[in-house]
């Protein structure tokens, strides 16, 4: 199917809408201002040959007088022969005498004194062309006189120079419609051409992005709508292009952190397989294969739930559960891990709770995640706090280390996916932002204050079951 561009569309539709109202009024116009200048001239030949009767009647009611001659006078004399001419018809109906002075030798085609003797007032028009090629306005009346040799009179009015003066004021018209659909094209196309042009840019530009390249950008021309729109695809391909730069990194960082508990599980069991006598090492590299295996584990399952999260297929099994006893199992887990590495996690254990309803599994999952993370960015000696309370219907979380803080910069971005602000300490980049989608799922909110050097604070509010 042929391509139809914006500009073929508009001068098909508004264009042509603009050309058919332009013809609609020319054409209006013309009829109008014919049918004005052909009723004023009837109504001036009217009042001519009221006049005409007029003294006709005064001469009839006059019997001293020559009625013919009078006739024949008043046709000589008659004062606006340059306008118009006065005819006066005999009895064979033929015209007698004209005040032009000049009479057709034959008869002629007179369609107004035909209807004149057929009419019951006495009274014909005619407006057309004659046989001698002029368009004239004709009238006739009949004379009411039987001493007179004259059977009516005709009035003769050429319309030459009234179609001359109609066709100069459609002209006008035709010219002010054309000049209106020449200003109405150049300003459309110009306007058209300010659309046309930045679209094909854009699509430039889109075209670039899909094919992976990120570093072009729209030149914005104007503060308006387009303009907008230029700014708004600019930051889009700023964002894609972080986005991009942080997934490579996190296909950097997820291949070294899975390589990192392979390497240690091969190169133990390894180790084991051949010590057969040394059941310390065996023990330790045992440890070390079991510790491994569940931090790849849990790796694994980070990146299955962020598959999840995707696709939309992360769901939650929700039913009332104790939210404390899911804190507590979190906090024991990592007690004794974080005992290990040099670091004190100090759990403010509240008397009660209220239950809220979740996903016991997906809340446990938050708090090891936040936990995990406190502990990771602790320094050997830091101390992590875990504190819960109630307020107002809502439970609130809060797990504060003394580690090394994000910088204000990354702090917006943290929750991202695919973001690491420290890519130094291991980690995927997405634990924190499943762990943000659960609590979001369960219709609360994790926030995170933190100050570079100081240390960090998150604080995971549910609400609670009223």
């Amino acid at each position: 199917m042929a391509k139809r561009s914006i500009t073929q569309r508009w001068i098909v539709n508004n264009l042509g809408v603009v050309l058919a109202i332009l013809i609609a009024v020319e054409v209006g116009f013309a009829v109008s201002i014919q049918n004005y200048y052909y009723s004023s001239a009837r109504q001036y030949l009217n009042s001519r040959m009221n006049m005409v009767s007029s003294l006709l009647n005064k001469y009839s009611q006059d019997l001293s007088i020559n009625f013919s001659a009078e006739v024949r006078d008043l046709v000589e004399s008659f004062s606006e022969k340059n306008r118009m001419e006065l005819m006066a018809i005999d009895t064979g109906g033929r015209i007698a005498i004209t005040s032009s002075g000049f009479a057709p030798e034959s008869l002629v085609s007179m369609p107004d004194y035909d209807q004149a003797r057929n009419s019951s007032g006495g009274q014909g028009f005619f407006m057309g062309v004659q046989e001698n090629g002029e368009k004239v306005m004709a009238l006739c009346v009949i004379i009411s006189n039987p001493k007179s040799d004259y059977d009516a009179m005709r009035l003769v009015a050429s319309l030459e120079q009234v179609d001359a003066q109609i066709s100069q004021y459609i002209f006008a018209v035709s010219a002010a419609c054309a000049a209106i659909l020449l200003l109405v094209s150049f300003s459309g196309l110009y306007f058209i051409k300010s659309i046309v042009i930045p679209i094909r840019q854009i699509g430039t530009t889109a075209k670039s992005f899909a094919k992976g390249d990120f570093s072009v950008r729209l030149e914005k021309k104007k503060d308006d709508e387009i303009g907008e729109l230029c700014d708004i695809i600019n930051y889009m391909a700023s964002e894609l292009s972080n986005a991009e730069a942080m997934k490579n990194e996190f296909i950097s960082s997820v291949s070294h952190e899975l390589r990192t508990p392979l390497t240690a599980i091969k190169g133990w069991s390894e180790t084991v397989a051949q010590m057969t006598d040394d059941p310390a090492t065996i023990k330790k590299g045992m440890q070390v294969i079991g510790s491994e295996t569940e931090r790849l584990s849990q790796m694994v399952e980070e990146l299955l739930d962020f598959s999840r999260m995707q696709n939309g297929r992360f769901s939650l099994n929700k039913e009332t559960m104790d939210i404390l006893a899911e804190l507590e199992e979190a906090v024991l887990i990592y007690t004794e891990k974080a005992k290990h590495e040099g670091i004190e996690v100090i759990y403010n254990e509240p008397e009660m709770l209220p239950f809220v309803y979740g996903d016991r599994n997906r809340i446990r999952q938050v708090f090891i995640n936040v936990i995990d993370n406190a502990i990771k960015y602790s320094e050997q000696g830091g101390i992590v706090s875990v504190e819960a309370l109630c307020e107002k219907d809502k439970i609130k979380i809060s797990v504060s280390d003394k580690g090394c803080g994000i910088p204000k910069e990354d702090l917006p971005k943290v929750k991202n996916k695919f973001y690491k602000a420290n890519n130094n300490k291991r980690g995927s980049g997405i634990g924190l932002a499943v762990a943000n989608e659960i609590v979001e799922m369960h219709g609360g909110r994790l926030d995170i204050i933190s100050e570079q050097g100081v240390g960090t604070t998150v604080i995971i509010t549910i609400p609670a079951i009223k």
